[in-house]
């Protein structure tokens, strides 16, 4: 199979509110990241699998912020928009609005966000250290929907956020340079009905050192999907004092994607800071009802230099079905701003 590539792209999260928004300083601000990378089958029991790929992912978010409060942002992403089925070399880049919309806050605890976002639903992608820690956890991720949003603070007891929303299907699903195509409603998928009948909500919170999280959501199915996928998620991560960073995420789904299959996550991180070299190991697991266990174990290192730059390496061993492949990733992120 087609392994994800991890980019921990913290700023392709929708551009939020904070409690005291309505007095956030007025004007324009910019922040993004470049990776660099290459991810290669080196060796694997089905010799098709021996693939690489070298890649680049370019993302910027740009956000105005009005004096009352009100804020909208936008969130360019380039890069290859199609699995690699051969060799390849920064081939079928192409460009696309990841998110776009504005966001306001309603009195003291709550912040509503309008447009093409990102609903709340586990954490795993952006929690886990290393090349592949959330690898597997990708594919459940819930990116390009359009909906409403809302984050409530509950003071001091966390942040409750849900939102209804459907897959974007307007022009903005397709891509500049390497055309991916336009996402239609009669295609099927669970959530891509061109409606507001699928939700997400997720309590987080987070207790000194400990954070946590649960959610559960709700996708309807489209033309010709078997169900609506009902799901839900839970976290839980605690940082010591001694550098240890330890994360953990299970997620459960029935007719998962609007399929015939239920399906298991689970995904088991963590990561030791020595200075600012990080190590880290990810244990992970996809349990699928028709073609069984994918098993993914992984270790890595991360070096962040003085000037943010993040040079990454890891190893991974995947045993998908009974198909065993060893991977090699490499990458430089490189953060941006103005």
């Amino acid at each position: 199979m087609t392994i994800k590539t991890s980019a921990a792209l913290a700023i392709s999260a929708p551009v939020l509110l904070c409690a005291n928004a309505a007095f956030a300083e007025q004007g324009f601000a910019w922040e993004g990241e470049i990776e660099i990378g290459n991810e290669q089958v080196v060796s694997s029991d089905n010799a098709a699998n021996e693939i690489r790929n070298t890649y680049a992912i370019i993302t910027a978010t740009g956000t105005y912020t009005f004096g009352n409060g009100v804020e909208i942002f936008a969130t360019l992403t380039g890069e290859s928009v199609t699995d690699p089925t051969v060799d390849r070399t920064f081939k079928d880049m192409g460009l696309y609005v990841e998110e776009l919309g504005f966001s306001f806050g309603i009195g003291e605890s709550t912040t509503v966000t309008v447009g093409k976002l990102a609903p709340a639903f586990g954490s795993a992608w952006d929690d886990t250290a290393g090349f592949f820690g959330g690898t597997l956890a990708e594919d459940y991720e819930l990116t390009e929907q359009l909906g409403i949003l809302a984050d409530v603070e509950l003071n001091g007891a966390g942040t409750l956020s849900f939102g209804v929303f459907f897959a974007d299907d307007t022009s903005l699903s397709r891509s500049w340079g390497e055309d991916r195509g336009r996402n239609r409603s009669n295609t099927g998928g669970a959530g891509n009905t061109g409606k507001l009948d699928s939700f997400a909500i997720q309590w987080a919170h987070e207790v000194d050192n400990t954070r946590f999280h649960i959610g559960a959501r709700h996708l309807s199915a489209s033309l010709g999907d078997v169900d609506d996928e009902q799901s839900f998620v839970a976290g839980l991560g605690h940082s010591f004092n001694s550098g240890l960073d330890l994360f953990g995420e299970v997620a459960s789904f029935s007719n998962f994607g609007g399929g015939a299959d239920d399906a298991t996550f689970v995904t088991l991180n963590a990561a030791y800071a020595i200075g600012n070299l990080t190590l880290s190991g990810t244990l992970s697991q996809r349990d699928l009802d028709a073609s069984g266990e994918t098993d993914l174990h992984s270790i890595a290192a991360e070096y962040e230099f003085q000037n943010g730059m993040t040079l990454g390496g890891a190893l991974a061993r995947q045993d998908d079905g009974g198909v065993k492949d060893t991977i090699v990733g490499l990458n430089l992120i490189i953060p941006l701003g103005g």
